[in-house]
Order: C-alpha cells, then sequence, then structure tokens
C-alpha cells in the first residue's frame, strides 16, 4: 500500500513536473509565439500604413497626373455637355467682327467685300449703289450743251482734258460760226484754233472736229451714223465719245468709261482693269443693257461732286456703308461738306442751258465765258 502510494505519489509528483514543464514549454511557447503575433499583428498595421502612403503619394505621381487631365481628353471633348463649346466660340467670334465695324458703321463692309464677295454678291452691291445714286442724281443728265448730234459730238472730242463747262463756255461761238459739218469742214482751221483756244490741246482738237467733219460729209452726207463701228473711224472719236452720242443722242445703250468712271469703279471694287474698254466690259457685265447710260450719268456726276480723285468726300457721300474705299477721304461729315462741288455745294453747275429738270432739283446754270 506504502509503495503503491509512494509510486502513486512519484507519480503524481512526476506529472506535476510534466505538467510544469508542459506549462513551462507553453509559456515559452507562448512567449516566443508573442512577438510572432505582434509582429503579424504589425504586418497589417504595416501594410495599412504603407497603402495610406502610397494612396496620396499616388496623386502625386506622373501617372496621377497624367490621369487628372484625362478628363480632358478627345473622348471627353465628345461627350454631350461639351459638345456646346464650338457654339460660344462663334459667338465670341461674331461680335469681334461686329465690334470691329462699328466704330464707323460705313466702313463695316471695307475689309469684307471686295476679298470674299462673290458673283451674286457683287452684282447685288452694283445695282443698289447705282439706285441709291439715281435717288440722290434723279436730273442726272450729260453735261455738255448740244442741240443735235453734231454738236455733240464735237462737244465730246473737245472735252478731252478740260471740263465741261469749259467746252460748254467755248463751243456757241464755234457753232454760231460753223453750224454744220460741211461749215466746220470748210473752215480756216487758224480761226478754229482761235475760238478752240480755252479749251487746251486746241491744235490737236482743232484737226480731229475739222477731220470729222469732212468724213461726216463725204462718207455718211454730213450726217452722224448713229452706229458704233461707223462712229469710231472718225477722227478723234474712240468709244468712249461714241457711246456719248449714242445713248445720249440717239437713245441707245452705252458706257461712258471716263476719267472719273474708271475711278470710282475701282475704288468700288466692282473691277481691278485699268484699260477703258476692258472696264466697259466688266461694269456692263454687272448690269441690264438699259440701264447702261444712266448708269454712267450717275457714276460720273457723282465723281464731279463728291468723290474727288484727290480728296473725297467720304463724310457726305450718300453710298458710303456700301463703299469698300471709305475712309482715303475726309470723313468728318462737317469738313466732307466742304468739298463738295456744283449743285450739292450750292455752286453753278457745269452747262450754260441745263434741262428744266436739274434748275427745278435746285441747279443753277453755268456763267457764259468771260463773264467773271
Amino acid at each position: 500500500m506504502g509503495e503503491q502510494g509512494s509510486d502513486g505519489g512519484r507519480k503524481t509528483a512526476g506529472a506535476a513536473r510534466r505538467a510544469a514543464a508542459g506549462t513551462g514549454a507553453s509559456a515559452s511557447a507562448a512567449k516566443e509565439a508573442a512577438p510572432a503575433k505582434k509582429a503579424a499583428a504589425r504586418k497589417p498595421a504595416a501594410a495599412k500604413k504603407a497603402a495610406a502612403r502610397k494612396t496620396p503619394g499616388a496623386k502625386k505621381t506622373p501617372a496621377a497626373k497624367k490621369a487628372a487631365p484625362a478628363k480632358k481628353t478627345p473622348a471627353a471633348k465628345s461627350s454631350a455637355p461639351l459638345k456646346k463649346a464650338p457654339a460660344p466660340r462663334k459667338q465670341v467670334v461674331a461680335p469681334k467682327k461686329a465690334t470691329a465695324s462699328v466704330p464707323a458703321a460705313p466702313a463695316k463692309t471695307v475689309a469684307a467685300h471686295p476679298q470674299g464677295e462673290s458673283r451674286t454678291a457683287l452684282v447685288r452691291r452694283a445695282r443698289r449703289i447705282n439706285r441709291e445714286l439715281a435717288e440722290v442724281y434723279p436730273y442726272a443728265h450729260p453735261e455738255l450743251d448740244f442741240e443735235n448730234p453734231f454738236q455733240l459730238v464735237v462737244a465730246t472730242v473737245l472735252s478731252a482734258q478740260t471740263t465741261d463747262l469749259r467746252v460748254n463756255q467755248t463751243t456757241p461761238a464755234l457753232f454760231a460760226k460753223y453750224p454744220t459739218p460741211e461749215d466746220l469742214a470748210a473752215a480756216n482751221p487758224e480761226e478754229v484754233e482761235e475760238i478752240l483756244r480755252p479749251t487746251g490741246f486746241f491744235r490737236a482738237k482743232t484737226k480731229s472736229v475739222i477731220g470729222l467733219s469732212k468724213a461726216l460729209v463725204e462718207q455718211f452726207g454730213g450726217e452722224v451714223p448713229g452706229r458704233l463701228e461707223d462712229l469710231v473711224k472718225l477722227p478723234g472719236v474712240g468709244r468712249k465719245t461714241a457711246f456719248v452720242v449714242l445713248g445720249n443722242a440717239f437713245g441707245r445703250p452705252g458706257i461712258t468709261v471716263d476719267t472719273h468712271f474708271q475711278r470710282l469703279v475701282r475704288r468700288w471694287k466692282w473691277t481691278d482693269e485699268t484699260d477703258p474698254d476692258k472696264i466697259e466690259a466688266a461694269v456692263g457685265a454687272l448690269f441690264p443693257k438699259s440701264d447702261w447710260t444712266d448708269l454712267s450719268h450717275h457714276v460720273i456726276w457723282h465723281g464731279r461732286r463728291i468723290c474727288h480723285a484727290r480728296k473725297p468726300a467720304c463724310g457726305a457721300c450718300p453710298i458710303a456703308p456700301l463703299c469698300p474705299a471709305y475712309g482715303e477721304g475726309e470723313t468728318d461729315p462737317e469738313k466732307a461738306k466742304k468739298l463738295l462741288k456744283y449743285e450739292k455745294a450750292g455752286q453753278p453747275g457745269q452747262r450754260l442751258k441745263p434741262p428744266q429738270a436739274y434748275l427745278d432739283a435746285g441747279g443753277r446754270a453755268a456763267p457764259p465765258l468771260g463773264a467773271g
């Protein structure tokens, strides 16, 4: 019984030792495991911190910077909300064009018309200018005094390199002495030269008027022909003179391309041609034939009264909004008024015997030669 108790005690003590050893081992294992657990616990924390560090850092990386503008990629531009972007751009551009032309209303056509103007737009603008001038000069007429085709053809030849006024002051004495082609054809050149001296180039002009008078007598029975091809055969008669005669003595349409006409149609950008025949063709193509004669009067009258060669009266011009050359002359309205000529300035016109319509409109007859 005692041995059993001692063995049992031993066993019990051994078990206790083993248990204690096991407990110690477990404790030591636990102690060893604790740092591992702490390390394991630290790893997620460290991972979280690393992730946290990487997340804000990623915003500053180049990749992130490239990602940020991704909102402005072409795909984004093609998105529905941004499709309206072109409309505001057009609205921004249009006011700029408008404001550029607002300061001087007539100038708004200056830069726009000639460069990108279509053929249709040119025709419309040219015809509108003619209509406007017809309202300004409803009494426009040939500014040479004449009573028949013979007087008109002679007066037109004499008008080269001088004013119609000077011719009108000179021809009364000429036609009083030589009323018919037969009379002038047989005239003494020196006597004719003396009469024509005030017109300038009187020797050449004397030769022309005596020569055309002889041609009329010899070739056309003393009558002025009513055809262009016949008129241009006469000495001193070109297409310009022929169209003056045809349009005003025979009622046949023609364009008179004198210096005023050439200057104005180029200013208005109706044509860039400089040769009179080419100008005639280019301008004639813009208008119906029935308008040609009156068109010539309107343009020439405007060139003599307002749209002068050296200093146009732009500030007093009724067609300034349609003129590409607006601003070449005086734009101040008060100063421009001082540049006006003839009836527009309250002065006499160029004819000694103007039509009644001109006098009814306020025009005044020119004084005779030597009247001061």
